[in-house]
């Protein structure tokens, strides 16, 4: 089985019932609908290095793990705001099993999807 099919299976699991959607698979990501007007896209090429992008209320966020900038305290993850500004990234950490930062992240953007 794949990551993006396990990750699926564990979406399922865990918030199926807020999805509009059945999440889609692609190569290399996995996209989600929920309720809550959240759509994300959910990219993992290992625990190590990943891209998971959202967006809501017309604002896009994305949290990577590009080693862009290392005066965070996250480095090398770390959060885009919709307006620009970059921040740590509160929710993922580089090394965790990718469902545990799926569902940390998860946990978060059901209950708030837009970071201030």
């Amino acid at each position: 089985m794949t990551l993006q099919a396990e990750l699926i299976d564990e979406i399922i699991s865990h918030y199926g019932e807020r999805l509009t959607d059945t999440p889609q698979q692609s190569y290399d990501a996995v996209t989600l609908s929920f309720a809550n007007e959240l759509a994300m896209e959910i990219r993992f090429a290992s625990a190590d290095e990943y891209s998971l992008k959202w967006s809501v209320a017309e604002k896009e966020f994305r949290i990577d793990t590009a080693p862009l900038h290392p005066e965070l305290a996250t480095f090398p993850n770390h959060l885009h705001l919709g307006n620009g500004e970059v921040r740590a990234d509160p929710f993922t950490t580089p090394g965790n099993p990718p469902r545990e930062n799926v569902r940390a992240i998860l946990d978060s953007l059901l209950e708030n999807p837009i970071i201030e």
